[in-house]
């Protein structure tokens, strides 16, 4: 980018040196001169602001290496006062946080409780409760060649990371990896998204309140802001949101050869089979998908109905939306909004690909689409092209588990697969004939909030693993270790010159 700026700059100065020395011949000529003069200036400016900025996010991460040096991040003190100061913000700061969230995604007090403070301080808790152990060295066995010796891994942080948060659930989703970067013992950058404004102001306003400021730094800002900090050489990266931003960072990590997490998203199917209790399977479905507005990457994203399910799910399916939010969902409280006009016009251009079942209403400057079920969808419609992050749920008719599996399997792994079973022969073929970062029986979204479970994509849905101990392994370093003594000098058998004695030896030891 520097190298395009600097091209571009040079550019505009022999434009500007051409206009105002070769001759100017009237009264037009010099208004478009001082036109493409001022343009030119503006662009200058823009010009020395991002270089400035640039600068700006070199300063900080080199801050941040400098705190990493002192190593003051590295002790267990340091890391549970961070912990502990976390959860304190979380708590103390509800309010501010609920109003933020209300007025970026409309989400009701309850549902920031439960799906962004809540999940958070949970996973605080664990971590506290269970790090001295994570962090304890742990010896492996030795083979005899070796002995006298013993060997151990150390777990060391890494240093400075970046996470970089999506819209969607800007509180858990910024603050549930910080967890594992400060437990693990590093410094970080967080970079909100910009796309939930209210969110991000508030996070930058209270996180350097209550973390150690000099190891934990908040970047506001668009995409110009974003890369300028990908430019930078981190230690890790996290990201969390789609596989086209994705890729960018991927391969901004690998100018440094940065290790990265890429925490994506996809079509999370579900599997409903006949026999089930179909009423309380959409009771689930329906509240795993429309939490905040569908907006979720483990939000069931199509329903396979097998055999003769689909038109009973039906009826189920629309009884428990207006259980949950009412005969007009615009009226409750409980129910959220798109983020903005783009993905509300991206999910309403969507509506008219299958039979409405129920819902279907919207309102663009409420930017408000009401919970709607789809059915009679075809396999190649367009709301069955790419993941629908919205509020939108297709039914597909499936006549058995055979060509189930095969649907999904021609599809993109999925971040998570849903099942409503009870046949044994059932969930195994599901566990061995199926691939994706997860597998939930009975209920969609949960397994995020078991904190002992990895959380993670496989595939076009992501690269790693976090929450918990996976947490803390991703932002650290198991270090080797091997410590022999130097007396008795056992290794001598392999020292040259071999011997006829030595080779016995080393053929029957190594």
């Amino acid at each position: 980018m520097q190298r395009t700026v600097a091209l571009l700059g040079r550019g505009r100065g022999t434009v500007r040196n051409q206009l105002f020395a070769g001759g100017i011949q009237d009264t037009a000529d010099v208004h478009e001169a001082a036109d493409v003069h001022e343009a030119a200036e503006a662009n200058d400016v823009a010009d020395v602001n991002e270089a400035a900025e640039a600068n700006d996010a070199a300063r900080t991460v080199g801050c941040l290496r400098e705190t990493f040096a002192t190593g003051r991040t590295r002790s267990l003190a340091w890391r549970r006062r961070q912990l502990n100061a976390l959860r304190a913000l979380l708590t103390e700061q509800t309010p501010a946080l609920t109003e933020a969230l209300r007025r970026d995604l409309g989400k009701s007090p309850v549902e920031t409780l439960t799906s962004e403070v809540r999940l958070v301080t949970n996973e605080i808790d664990h971590t506290l409760r269970h790090l001295h152990r994570w962090l304890r060295p742990e010896r492996v066995p030795v083979p005899a060649a070796l002995l006298p010796a013993r060997a151990r891994t150390v777990r060391e942080p890494l240093g400075v990371v970046l996470i970089i948060s999506p819209w969607n659930y800007p509180v858990q989703l910024s603050l549930a990896p910080l967890v594992g970067a400060l437990a693990a013992g590093n410094c970080a950058v967080l970079k909100p998204s910009e796309l939930a404004p209210a969110t991000s102001a508030e996070l930058a306003r209270l996180l350097p309140r209550y973390l150690d400021q000099d190891a934990v730094t908040v970047v506001e800002g668009g995409v110009r802001q974003t890369t300028q900090l990908l430019e930078q050489r981190f230690d890790h990266l996290f990201y969390t949101g789609n596989g086209t931003v994705g890729r960018i960072v991927m391969t901004a990590a690998a100018r440094h050869l940065t290790p990265v997490t890429l925490e994506l998203g996809g079509k999370c199917p579900v599997l409903i089979c006949p026999g089930d209790d179909l009423a309380t399977a959409a009771r689930r479905i329906a509240w795993g998908k429309f939490l905040n507005a569908g907006q979720s990457c483990t939000a069931p994203d199509h329903v396979l109905a097998i055999g003769d399910t689909a038109g009973a799910l039906e009826r189920h399916l629309a009884e428990a939306v207006r259980a949950m939010y009412g005969p007009d969902p615009a009226h409750s409280p409980e129910y959220g909004r798109i983020i903005n006009d783009r993905h509300f016009d991206r999910l309403t251009a969507l509506l008219g690909h299958g039979r409405v079942v129920t819902g279907g209403g919207h309102d663009r400057a409420a930017r408000y689409i009401a919970p709607t079920v789809l059915a009679d969808v075809e396999p190649d419609a367009p709301v069955m092209a790419e993941e629908i992050f919205g509020p939108l749920l297709p039914i597909l008719r499936m006549p058995d588990l055979d060509t189930a599996l095969a649907f999904i399997n021609a599809h993109d792994k999925p971040l998570a697969l849903y099942a409503f079973t009870t046949d044994r022969r059932t969930r195994r073929r599901l566990l061995t004939e199926t691939s994706s970062g997860a597998v939930g029986f009975g209920l969609p979204n949960a397994h995020l909030t078991v904190p002992g479970l990895p959380f993670g994509g496989v595939g076009e849905s992501g690269l790693g693993r976090y929450h918990g101990r996976h947490s803390v392994e991703t932002f650290s370093n198991a270090k080797a270790v091997l410590d022999k003594p130097l007396f008795p000098d056992t290794v001598r058998a392999v020292y040259p010159p071999f011997t006829t004695a030595k080779e016995r030896l080393i053929r029957r030891f190594m």
